[in-house]
């Protein structure tokens, strides 16, 4: 079976989020998945399986099966493209078990069609509070995440959060935003998923699902570039149609191989 490390959000190697993408000969099943996620110890490793011309979409972390991520489909869909499976004109659809989530690869970008994930003021817990180490300015949730505004970009890249207090909230993980102070991107953000076995996500797609309709009623625009402020940073254009959220990014492939087990 072939099988592929990439890093995506990024057209730089050893930047943005690495993700391995396994492409399946066979039916395997959630046990051998996992055990292969946690062979590669990466934040996440992605397992395509075509049926009848349709494509499965799986992804798994170390510890756990997810039910949808970003940068894991974005590194799907540019395996797919970048070894002839796809043309490069084709639009890629995944079932998943979130649903169809589509993929196209427009001037050297990646773009996903997710559906937005709106969040709603909420009070924040003090464990929360906690946590964090800082006095948000807003604090909303949906049905994954806190999303926890912050008062400057230096804030969101000098917060060192409690994580054992974070993996104690009832939620998939806590999204820390701030607009950017800088011409180059429009917010930035972190993302902390410890439920996922994931301390700290390098960049992560579906957080933006939240963050692009937030950001949209906050500077009254639609089209975002976005930078995740994370130790190996990446860069996500961002785009709202509707209730679906259009995510880009660029991915670069820094290992090739063949799984034999």
């Amino acid at each position: 079976m072939n099988l592929s490390i990439l890093n995506t959000f990024s057209d730089q190697a050893f930047r943005g989020n690495p993700a391995a993408v396994c492409l399946l000969s066979e039916e395997k099943g959630s046990s051998w998945m996992q055990s292969i996620a946690k062979e590669m110890n990466l934040p996440v490793t992605a397992f395509i399986n075509e049926f009848k011309s349709d494509y499965y979409l799986r992804w798994f972390t170390p510890s756990t099966e997810i039910p949808i991520c970003g940068h894991g489909t974005l590194a799907s869909s540019f395996f797919l493209w970048e070894n002839g499976y796809v043309e490069n004109e084709k639009v890629i659809a995944f079932q998943t078990k979130s649903g169809l989530l589509k993929a196209q690869f427009i001037d050297g970008w990646v773009q996903l069609e997710f559906p937005s994930n709106l969040e709603e003021k909420t009070i924040a817990p003090d464990l929360l509070i906690s946590a964090l180490g800082v006095e948000p300015t807003y604090v909303g949730k949906n049905k994954l995440d806190y999303l926890v505004e912050v008062e400057s970009e230096d804030t969101v890249k000098n917060l060192i959060p409690n994580i054992d207090l974070i993996s104690q909230l009832p939620v998939r993980g806590v999204i820390v935003t701030s607009k950017s102070n800088s011409n180059e991107y429009d917010f930035v953000s972190r993302f902390f998923s410890p439920a996922q076995g994931i301390i700290e996500d390098y960049v992560n797609g579906s957080s933006h699902c939240c963050l692009g309709p937030y950001w949209k009623n906050k500077l009254h625009k639609t089209d975002f570039i976005a930078y995740q402020a994370s130790e190996r940073g990446g860069i996500l254009k961002v785009k709202l149609l509707g209730d679906k959220v259009l995510l880009s990014g660029k991915a670069v492939t820094i290992f090739e191989g063949k799984l034999t087990v």
